[in-house]
């Protein structure tokens, strides 16, 4: 299994506009919603966001992360074992990160956990062929070398899949987009049941 404690792994992270403007389309944030980023990165999203008066919060699994931060608002922590509260988030986002944690679907039932009825949680993921081809990159950085591509994304996820893993979470699918130009992605968006 990989490991993301890594100095240079957390600083290669750049800021990509387009993601904003995904959850702009997808589930438009207000200020004084509180949101929750997982695999948060560097955290430019969280800081973006912030930005903007949404009260945001962004983990990240390596802990080196909060060491680059791009804020303050960057917490070292796991997917499946979140230290929040129930219900307490409007809206959680995962932008690249769902493929990387091994027990997925204990990911996704601490994301729901976390969020209130009514709750938003958008996804963006690979649009991979085959499972880990665009990781091959990451690999080098983490490992030298591309072997372990697999590893880092340990799942080829589709909008579909992803539907059936969280519909008996009480999560209700709402959009789903593919986009080709940089990586070819999906992103989901759905909303908790009341």
């Amino acid at each position: 299994m990989t490991t993301y404690d890594s100095s240079r792994y957390a600083s290669i992270n750049r800021w990509d506009r387009t993601h904003l403007d995904r959850i702009d389309r997808l589930a438009p944030l207000g200020t004084g919603d509180r949101v929750l980023e997982v695999g948060c990165g560097r955290g430019h999203l969280t800081k973006a966001l912030a930005g903007r008066g949404v009260d945001i919060v962004g983990i990240d699994a390596n802990p080196r992360a909060e060491e680059v931060a791009a804020s303050g608002l960057v917490r070292h922590m796991s997917a499946e074992e979140l230290d929040f509260d129930d219900e307490s988030f409007d809206a959680v986002l995962a932008v690249h990160s769902i493929e990387h944690i091994p027990p997925l679907t204990r990911a996704l039932e601490e994301m729901v956990r976390v969020l209130r009825p009514g709750g938003r949680a958008v996804f963006v993921y690979p649009a991979e062929p085959i499972k880990g081809l665009y990781a091959i990159p990451t690999s080098f950085v983490l490992h030298g070398h591309p072997f372990k591509a697999r590893e880092i994304h340990c799942h080829r996820l589709s909008p579909e899949k992803l539907r059936r893993m969280l519909e008996p979470m009480r999560m209700t699918q709402t959009a789903r987009e593919f986009s080709f130009f940089k990586t070819p992605q999906f992103s989901s968006a759905f909303e908790k049941d009341g």
